[in-house]
């Protein structure tokens, strides 16, 4: 008998640490691809989940696509990076008290032979001229993402609309985009970070960087609960605090990948 119970109660301690807990709260995070692809959140949310008893389901998408989950109610909070956009989802009444979380910049990348002839150049827009004058491979996220907002406003202070075989939309996350102008021995715009964790990956590099232009910070924002009553309000404020907390902050500031610090706080 004592043998049994013993049994017993060993399966049902199994049971209980193996069996997911009834009732833990799901927060729907909408974010960028950035932030998947760089690393930061396997390190930035479980400390989060434990504190709080709960899970992040986590949407990396571009930020236009992430915006629009926003406004559609379908996640509880955004965390990206294209302030305009972030700026009109708060005044239209989507989302509540956006808050500065971390930035680093975007670096224009390109082969080491770099044909544009744009290795060492500070101005953004001077580089996308060049590569355009020279029609070499240029892919661009062309997904409304963050990235794509910028590299879009850096043609038009270019003073030019791309078009041609050489510019190539693809659609897709950064990762893949770097990979992709890789192989085409072409040029793209990117988040710092996504490129420190992708540089064993391609021999793409840094040419063009330091215009003030290419600053990008990253807010979280979290949904408008008198928009949409069904998001977890608690649990998103809860969010934007650990975020812009000492907690979240510290995490950040720590984060490295090949030695390199990914994303600085204020």
């Amino acid at each position: 008998m004592l043998k049994r119970n013993a049994l017993l109660c060993s399966l049902l301690m199994f049971l209980l640490c193996t069996t997911p807990v009834l009732g833990q709260e799901h927060l729907r995070l909408a974010t960028t691809t950035s932030t998947d692809n760089s690393g930061l959140l396997a390190v930035l949310l479980p400390p989060f989940e434990q504190a709080n008893d709960c899970k992040v389901d986590v949407i990396a998408v571009g930020t236009g696509k992430a915006i629009k989950l926003g406004e559609a109610g379908d996640v509880d909070v955004i965390l990206v990076h294209a302030r305009a956009l972030e700026d009109k989802f708060v005044q239209d009444g989507y989302g509540v008290a956006r808050r500065d979380v971390m930035y680093n910049d975007f670096v224009i990348l390109g082969p080491p032979a770099d044909p544009a002839q744009i290795t060492g150049l500070h101005s953004g827009a001077e580089a996308f001229k060049r590569i355009a004058a020279s029609q070499s491979p240029f892919v661009s996220r062309g997904d409304d993402s963050g990235t794509h907002t910028k590299e879009r406003s850096l043609w038009k202070a270019a003073g030019i609309v791309p078009a041609g075989k050489w510019y190539l939309e693809a659609g897709r996350g950064m990762g893949e985009v770097i990979t992709m102008a890789t192989e085409l021995r072409g040029y793209t715009v990117s988040d710092r970070g996504t490129y420190i964790a992708m540089s064993g990956k391609t021999d793409l590099r840094v040419l063009t960087e330091g215009d003030k232009v290419l600053f990008n910070p990253y807010g979280v924002i979290p949904v408008n609960p008198e928009r949409h009553p069904h998001v977890k309000r608690a649990l998103a404020q809860a969010f934007a605090e650990f975020l812009t907390g000492a907690k979240g902050q510290e995490i950040i500031t720590s984060f490295r990948k090949n030695g390199q610090q990914m994303f600085f706080t204020y």
